[in-house]
C-alpha cells in the first residue's frame, strides 16, 4: 500500500521528454514518487493510506524560489519608492540591525507561510544576519515542513560599490565570527530534518567584502561541498566599482576571487554585458532572475532571454518583503513572462514552458538538488503542487502551462506537499497556526518600526 495517491490530475512533468498528463495519477512512498501514470492505471495497481482526488487541478512539480529574504517579510512595505542605496541605507539597513532573534524567527514564520500557501516547496534565503538567529530559523524550517537552503552572511567591509561606510551599525559583523558561525551552523544543520535544510555561504557584495575573504570563503565552500550566493550587477554603480577599484567587469571580478562555480548561485545580474556570459557558462555558475525587485527598485532588466541563449542556467527568485512586497512565485513567474518581450519588442521571446523550467527545474540545478526535486519523475522527492483550475481567474483550461503561468496566482494553490508530507491542503496550512503567524508578526512589526526610529508613512494623509 502506498502512502499517498493523487488521481484525477492534469499532470505538468517537467521531466526530460516535458511529457503533460491529461488524468494522471502519481503515487507516493517514503517521501519518493514510485509510480506516474493515467488514473484507471494507476488505481488497478495501488490502494494508498491517503488519496487526493484531483479533478479539475494541475499537478506542477514545487515551485523553487532561488532568492529569498526572510528576515525582509517583517519589514515589507517598509521602503517603497525608493533608490536601492537610500533604500538599504536609510531604511532596510536600519530595520534589520535592531532584529532581536525572536523578530528573525517572526518573520521567518511569516515568510514560510506565505512561500507554502502559494506553491514554494524550496527556496534560499540569501544573508542571514547573526542578530536574525540562525538556529531558530533553521528550527522554522524543520517544523513547517519546507526544504531550506540557509546562507550565513559574511563581510569584513561597511560599503556598497563606490559609498564607503554607509553600513548601519547594527548591520556590520565581523569576518572571522561570520565564518565560525556558518561552520558551527554547517556542522549543526547540514542535512537535517530528513535532509530538507541545507546551510550555504551568504555573500555580501563587493564593497563589503574584501577579494581576501571572498577566496577564503570559497576555499571553505570547495572543501565542505557548501554553496554561496551573491548579488551581482544589480545597479550600475556595482559595475562602475569592480571597473574602478581592479579594473574588471563583475564576472572577472567574481571569477578572481572564486565567486563562481557550479556551487554558487548569482543573484539579479541586471548589468552583466554579454562579454560576462561565456565565464558563467563556461564555470556552470548559476544565474537568478528578480523581475519584480528590479522592477520596483528601478534596477533595470536583466538581458535573461540571452543569458538562457548563450547557455547560462536562469533560476527564478522573489527577493524581500520591501523590495517586492510578496513571496508569491506565480506574480514572479508572470513578471517574469511578460517583461522581456516588452523589452526585446518579441512576443516569441520567455515562453510559459521556459518561465517555468526556471521556477522548477532550473532551481533545482541552481541548488544542486536536481536528481531529487525539480520534476515530476519516479524517483524524485514528491515536491509537488497541485493548482485549482476550477476558479474564475484560472479557468478555462486548454494549455495547461499558460494557465500557470498567465493566469494562476498562489492564491490558486490547493495542495503543497514536500517530501511526500502535505503541509497545505484545499488552502489550508497544516503545520503552521496561519492566524498566530500574522498576529505575531503585526506586533513585533510595529515594535521593531518604533525601536529602530523609522518614519514609515504613506504619501496621503492618515487621520
Amino acid at each position: 500500500m502506498a502512502d499517498l495517491v493523487i488521481d484525477g490530475a492534469t499532470i505538468i512533468t517537467v521531466d526530460p521528454q516535458r511529457r503533460i498528463i491529461s488524468d494522471g495519477a502519481v503515487v507516493v512512498e517514503d517521501q519518493r514518487i514510485i509510480d506516474i501514470g493515467k488514473t484507471h492505471e494507476i488505481k488497478q495497481k495501488f490502494s494508498a493510506d491517503t488519496r487526493i482526488h484531483a479533478e479539475g487541478k494541475i499537478l506542477i512539480p514545487g515551485l523553487i524560489d532561488c532568492h529569498v529574504h526572510l528576515a525582509q517579510a517583517l519589514i515589507r512595505g517598509t521602503a517603497d519608492d525608493v533608490d536601492l542605496i537610500p533604500w538599504l541605507r536609510d531604511y532596510v539597513w536600519v530595520l534589520q540591525g535592531n532584529f532581536t532573534p525572536e523578530d528573525g524567527r517572526a518573520s521567518a514564520e511569516l515568510c514560510i507561510a506565505e512561500m507554502l500557501k502559494s506553491g514554494t516547496t524550496s527556496f534560499l534565503e540569501s544573508m542571514i544576519h547573526k542578530r536574525y538567529g540562525l538556529d531558530g530559523i533553521a528550527q522554522v524550517v524543520e517544523s513547517s515542513g519546507i526544504r531550506g537552503c540557509l546562507s550565513k552572511l559574511f563581510m569584513d567591509w561597511t560599503g556598497y560599490a563606490d559609498e564607503e561606510s554607509i553600513m548601519y551599525e547594527g548591520m556590520i559583523e565581523d569576518p572571522e565570527e561570520c565564518i565560525a558561525e556558518t561552520l558551527a551552523m554547517h556542522d549543526k544543520w547540514q542535512g537535517a530534518a530528513d535532509g530538507r535544510v541545507f546551510i550555504w555561504w551568504g555573500a555580501r557584495t563587493p564593497g563589503a567584502v574584501s577579494p581576501e575573504l571572498y577566496r577564503q570563503v570559497a576555499d571553505l565552500a570547495r572543501k565542505r561541498y557548501m554553496g554561496i550566493t551573491m548579488h551581482l550587477g544589480e545597479v550600475k554603480e556595482d559595475v562602475e566599482y569592480t571597473k574602478s577599484q581592479f579594473n574588471q567587469l563583475p564576472a572577472e571580478f567574481a571569477r578572481d576571487v572564486g565567486m563562481i562555480g557550479r556551487n554558487v548561485v548569482l543573484v539579479h545580474g541586471v548589468w552583466i554585458s554579454p562579454q560576462e556570459f561565456p565565464i558563467y557558462v563556461e564555470t556552470g555558475t548559476h544565474m537568478c532572475h528578480c523581475p519584480a525587485s528590479n522592477a520596483k527598485l528601478a534596477s533595470g532588466i536583466a538581458p535573461i532571454p540571452e543569458m538562457i541563449q548563450a547557455g547560462i542556467n536562469v533560476c527564478l527568485g522573489c527577493d524581500g518583503g520591501p523590495s517586492n512586497n510578496a513571496y508569491d512565485m506565480f506574480r514572479e513567474m508572470f513578471l517574469a513572462a511578460i517583461i522581456h518581450k516588452a523589452r526585446t519588442l518579441d512576443p516569441l521571446t520567455m515562453p510559459a514552458e521556459t518561465v517555468l523550467e526556471m521556477a522548477t527545474i532550473n532551481g533545482a540545478k541552481a541548488l544542486g538538488l536536481d536528481r531529487d526535486i525539480g520534476s515530476i519523475e519516479v524517483g524524485k522527492k514528491a515536491d509537488l503542487v497541485l493548482v485549482d483550475a476550477k476558479q474564475l481567474n484560472v479557468a478555462p483550461t486548454y494549455n495547461p502551462v499558460s494557465n500557470i503561468i498567465y493566469a494562476a496566482n498562489g492564491f490558486n494553490v490547493y495542495t503543497t506537499i514536500v517530501n511526500g508530507q502535505i503541509l497545505v491542503h484545499e488552502g489550508k496550512l497544516l503545520t503552521m497556526n496561519e492566524t498566530k503567524v500574522i498576529e505575531t508578526a503585526q506586533e513585533r512589526g510595529l515594535r521593531l518600526v518604533e525601536r529602530a526610529g523609522v518614519d514609515i508613512q504613506s504619501r496621503w494623509k492618515t487621520n
